[in-house]
């Protein structure tokens, strides 16, 4: 039986750990070679190499810091020097500072949005140039685009801005058989948030959080890879320029919280 991505070639930024990490294994799973992003670590990358190169799909590892544009192009380059095109473009890099927005400094805001607005503008853009028979775009975001919540606004904020390109694109490489998406990440089982919530002084607890969430648990970093393998999928073809919250409820719950009531919840 024919895998869905056989002779697919995908780019995935920071896909040495995490999400991007399970979405490289997932689309070489079902054929897809795998360009394997990565900044600092070496290991990591060569080590998720070796995991596609054992189910069968060939991948390159390829440094490249997605805050600077020459290292964005030096990317590119690469990709169609070993491939000569590009089926997939998944956005997934992302870093920011965590704090109240009166104690962000210039380069705060500068170095949130060189990462994930710009990269992935400058990405876009070379990757539909090499998309000659159409492609995928898609971009990872997060609940804290639509919710405000404590210390989230500089990523916040780059995040919603990404899920405005989206649309756009979507309008613009509709012609050229491109479709362009972004995935809204809840609490999702990663290293970045563990970070969060570990590291931010006087952070909620991360309990606290999950007691509200209608599934009450956190994500896990396949649950959204899957979803963003469905958006590259052929089952997909007409969905473009469009959120897909994977967040177990969390973006549609608001006060009074069912987690903070007592029964029998009634009118009396």
């Amino acid at each position: 039986m024919s895998k869905r991505f056989t002779g697919k070639v995908s780019l995935v930024t920071g896909s040495s750990r995490g999400i991007g990490r399970a979405l490289a294994l997932t689309l070489a799973r079902d054929g897809a070679a795998v360009v394997v992003n990565f900044v600092r670590n070496a290991d990591l990358a060569e080590q998720t190499v070796r995991e596609i190169e054992a189910l069968g799909s060939r991948a390159i590892a390829v440094r490249a810091n997605m805050e600077a544009p020459e290292e964005i192009d030096l990317l590119f380059d690469r990709v169609e020097r070993e491939f000569g095109r590009l089926d997939y473009f998944v956005s997934n890099a992302a870093a920011s500072s965590f704090k109240k927005i009166l104690d962000l400094k210039a380069h705060n805001l500068d170095r949130s949005f060189d990462l994930n607005v710009r990269a992935f503008v400058l990405g876009a853009q070379r990757a539909v140039k090499l998309m000659n028979e159409g492609g995928r775009i898609v971009v990872l975001s997060s609940y804290g685009s639509v919710r405000a919540y404590p210390t989230y606004a500089n990523l916040g904020s780059n995040k919603a801005a990404v899920e405005a390109w989206v649309r756009y694109m979507a309008v613009e490489f509709a012609s050229r058989g491109i479709n362009v998406n972004a995935v809204n990440g809840g609490l999702i089982d990663t290293e970045s948030c563990a970070y969060f919530y570990d590291n931010v002084a006087g952070m909620a607890p991360i309990e606290s959080v999950l007691s509200k969430i209608p599934k009450a648990r956190m994500g896990t970093a396949q649950e959204v890879a899957d979803a963003i393998a469905f958006l590259l999928a052929p089952e997909s073809e007409y969905i473009t320029g469009q959120t897909i919250a994977v967040d177990g409820g969390l973006n549609v719950i608001a006060p009074p919280f069912y987690a903070d009531t007592v029964p029998p919840l009634t009118l009396t």
